[in-house]
């Protein structure tokens, strides 16, 4: 990190905010903070930091890390609450985007979507002027998937998303993080909704790309008219496909829908693709491209 002692460029909004919501991280904030201090961008950066009602030693631990930041060249500023109880990761977010000024935000916080999406939360980086065009946050607190909802936010707005392929993050995942306030069928109703509202109006018919558990639950959770538009399920187990087809068994309609159970090869797209990647040693990634498929036109991930 180069340290900028020139005032003039002191005295400018900086190019990047660092965004660091904080509640009782004092066991992980050094080695969180000294990530901020060991950066090798070669702009202008702030820490903007709020404390959202910590009860551990937190505020010193930031307060001791305020001076060699600074001395750095990284302004620190620090705000918080000290309430009997926090107001939440939304919040928080927001505070700590208020008090800040850089043209671009870079979120470095405890809190990721657990059971999806794949875009977690403290890879993004965004400007300011498109963060106020989607944003703020949900402040609705615990339980609510704020970074989720926003990220589904920025994306009914038009927005993109630019891949990096190099590791630049390490994440650490804690058994008592906030996430874990987040219940998983949240996030999948979310996610559920979403697909019902910006994709699968697109297709006319589709077909779901695993007859395990996770292909059958997307098929059971979705909406009867788009159920209706699933043509089949497709696999690579030859007992799934050997068996034939799919029986919702709960469904109230009269016959009880039976949904083909395709082998990969057999089966039209478009396809809504339940497999997780990089669980089968690079056989389904295989299966895929063989097929010349198109993202986001003939299939996408759902898992």
């Amino acid at each position: 990190m180069r340290a900028r002692g020139d005032p003039a460029a002191a005295a400018a909004a900086p190019h990047v905010s660092v965004i660091l919501p904080v509640h009782n991280a004092e066991p992980w904030l050094d080695e969180c903070l000294r990530s901020v201090l060991q950066q090798d961008f070669q702009g202008s950066m702030e820490l903007s930091v709020f404390n959202d009602a910590s009860q551990d030693r937190s505020a010193a631990v930031i307060e001791r890390w305020k001076g060699r930041l600074e001395d750095a060249g990284i302004p620190v500023v620090i705000g918080g609450h000290d309430a009997p109880a926090p107001r939440g990761v939304g919040y928080s977010k927001n505070q700590a985007i208020a008090q800040s000024s850089g043209s671009y935000l870079c979120f470095l916080d405890s809190v990721f979507t657990s059971h999806g999406p794949t875009v977690i939360m403290p890879t993004w980086f965004c400007s300011r002027a498109w963060f106020f065009h989607v944003g703020p946050f949900d402040e609705g607190g615990q339980g609510v998937p704020e970074d989720l909802l926003f990220f589904y936010d920025h994306l009914r707005k038009g927005g993109g998303v630019v891949r990096v392929d190099q590791s630049l993050l390490l994440y650490r995942y804690l058994p008592d993080a906030a996430t874990h306030s987040v219940l998983e069928t949240t996030i999948w109703t979310h996610r559920v909704r979403f697909l019902e509202e910006r994709v699968l109006p697109r297709w006319a018919a589709f077909t779901i790309w695993n007859a395990g558990r996770q292909g059958r639950r997307l098929y059971r959770s979705l909406t009867a008219e788009a159920r209706r538009k699933v043509v089949a399920f497709c696999d690579v187990d030859e007992h799934k496909i050997r068996k034939g087809f799919y029986c919702h068994e709960d469904s109230q309609e009269r016959p009880k829908p039976r949904v083909p159970v395709l082998h990969f090869r057999a089966a039209r797209p478009p396809f809504v693709i339940c497999v997780k990647l990089d669980l089968t040693g690079g056989a389904f990634e295989d299966n895929l491209r063989s097929l010349h498929l198109r993202e986001g036109q003939d299939f996408l991930h759902f898992s």
